[in-house]
């Protein structure tokens, strides 16, 4: 049995090759605003949260920027998606963690405790990062 069930999308992190000008685009052109706590300066890598709105159980859905602190010329045909990210609640994780484990995939948790959250993390099948993330247990809201 599963156990856990995904309730909404958390977040989209895009990878950054020139970071600077994506946080100014995002934030003067478009207008998005970025999340209280939600910059970290580095190192070893800058993020910034922008505010999408409600997502589930306390974590605000977001557009995540990383810079891209390992890029070379020879990526340039690397994606820029860092991860997705889909919200479920605190409770779900372990259970979460010990399926993906059953499947045979890679799990592992990250706190982030600046911002509040404890991220899971696996791969789909064509690689790419997926996060089963949830706020921390004192920043759940029903």
């Amino acid at each position: 049995m599963r156990g856990f069930r995904p309730r909404a999308l958390g977040e989209i992190a895009i990878r950054c090759k020139d970071y600077e000008a994506m946080v100014a685009f995002y934030e003067k052109v478009l207008g998005l605003e970025v999340l209280p706590n939600g910059r970290r300066p580095g190192p070893p890598q800058r993020i910034t949260f922008f505010h999408l709105g409600e997502s589930f159980g306390g974590h605000t859905a977001v557009l995540a920027l990383f810079e891209d602190t390992a890029f070379t010329s020879n990526d340039a045909d690397r994606s820029a998606l860092h991860h997705i990210a889909l919200s479920l609640p605190w409770e779900e994780q372990e259970a979460a963690k010990a399926w993906l484990e059953a499947q045979g995939l890679p799990a592992q948790f990250q706190d982030f405790d600046w911002v509040g959250w404890r991220g899971l993390f696996t791969r789909d099948p064509d690689g790419n990062t997926v996060e089963l993330v949830a706020a921390l247990p004192d920043r759940q809201v029903e």
